[in-house]
């Protein structure tokens, strides 16, 4: 059937009922409920059908439910309404949020929360309720880690509704969905060439191993500690899982510090970095004197007792482009499918030290 021929057969549906939902019909006429919601809104343009949440009405059908009592909702301005998942918790998650919050705003869409749950089965079953309740997009930064990884990614395949992952990166085997995230590894790298500009030949690596963020961040520090001809390493693990407390996480750290083993550090995150330089301090050792620091994230590091250089991925950016990218999407489902990355920028303070005096090296 051509999309023309569908769309005159929608029409006659919705006529004849006064009112359809877009899963009943995908059903129906044995297609995707992408593809319904797209004819839909078509019809919807020419001023035939009204658009409402999870469906359509004839406009005498929409006519009547203004009389008799509030209409259903409207998708977003007659736009569109698109769920977010995001991981519990956390202080890096809030600016992403606030991104698609101020795009949404801004182009009449709105916004369904979800937090993501522990398990795979878990997110399944919130975004299964989203997509029942009629969103037309799905905007995806669930917990990282989802076991099993394949079978993560089969099924995000298998969704019926368009996909944006928001800070996430997913494999080949993921389908038609698309992507926009911060360049953790260029912002690794751009930390490691700051602080070789100042003359330090050993740069160690300081990072959360749950943090999702914490793989890309140790593979653009180590590309670019071997594209500059620096040692690659030592790495520091922080694990909070091992009940540790943060003294003990950064004991084997400090103690390097202290015997002048490392002098310089990039640190993931703000939040732990201002918690080594009180435990420096407490050992009479200062930043940047004994130790410049880089850290990740940028949330707090201003903040810090020595205002931190830090690496600021553009949170708020991935946020807005996420909800650009799933309203191109939904605007013309044949369009490219896009991967972004977006760069961050390095803001220079004090903890990173002043370059080197002439003759010196650290």
């Amino acid at each position: 059937m051509l999309a023309e021929e569908r769309r005159e057969v929608l029409l006659r549906l919705i006529e004849r009922r006064g009112a359809v939902k877009v899963k009943d019909v995908a059903e129906e006429m044995g297609v995707s409920a992408v593809t319904v919601r797209q004819d839909v809104r078509d019809l919807a343009g020419r001023g035939l059908v009204v658009r409402v949440h999870g469906g359509a009405l004839s406009p005498s059908a929409a006519q009547a439910a203004d009389v008799a009592g509030p209409a259903p909702r409207p998708a977003a301005g007659q736009g569109d309404v698109f769920g977010l998942i995001v991981p519990p918790g956390g202080y890096y998650y809030p600016e992403v949020i606030r991104g698609v919050q101020d795009a949404a705003r801004a182009h009449g869409v709105r916004i369904v929360l979800a937090v993501s749950g522990e398990t795979l089965a878990d997110n399944q079953e919130q975004v299964r309720r989203l997509i029942v309740a009629g969103v037309d997009g799905l905007l995806l930064m669930p917990r990282a880690g989802l076991e099993p990884a394949d079978r993560a990614e089969e099924w995000l395949a298998g969704l019926d509704v368009p996909v944006v992952l928001v800070d996430r990166r997913a494999g080949g085997q993921a389908g038609r969905l698309e992507q926009v995230a911060s360049d953790h590894a260029h912002g690794a790298g751009l930390a490691v060439r700051h602080l070789a500009e100042r003359g330090y030949e050993r740069i160690a690596l300081v990072a959360r191993s749950e943090s999702p963020n914490t793989p890309l961040i140790r593979d653009g520090y180590a590309a670019a500690c071997q594209a500059l001809g620096l040692p690659v390493g030592p790495e520091y693990g922080i694990d909070p899982a091992d009940g540790a407390a943060p003294a003990e996480w950064f004991e084997e750290f400090a103690a390097a510090v202290e015997a002048g083993e490392v002098r310089a550090a990039l640190v993931h995150n703000d939040l732990d970095a201002v918690a080594l330089i009180g435990l420096l301090q407490a050992r009479d050792l200062h930043v940047p004197e004994d130790l410049a620091i880089v850290t990740y994230d940028d949330e707090v590091a201003e903040l810090s007792d020595v205002p931190l250089t830090a690496v600021a991925p553009p949170k708020r950016a991935v946020g807005a482009w996420a909800v650009d990218l799933m309203r191109r999407r939904i605007a013309d489902p044949a369009a490219p499918l896009a991967e972004l990355l977006l760069r961050p920028e390095l803001r220079v303070r004090d903890s990173s030290g002043a370059f080197p005096t002439p003759g010196g090296r650290p």
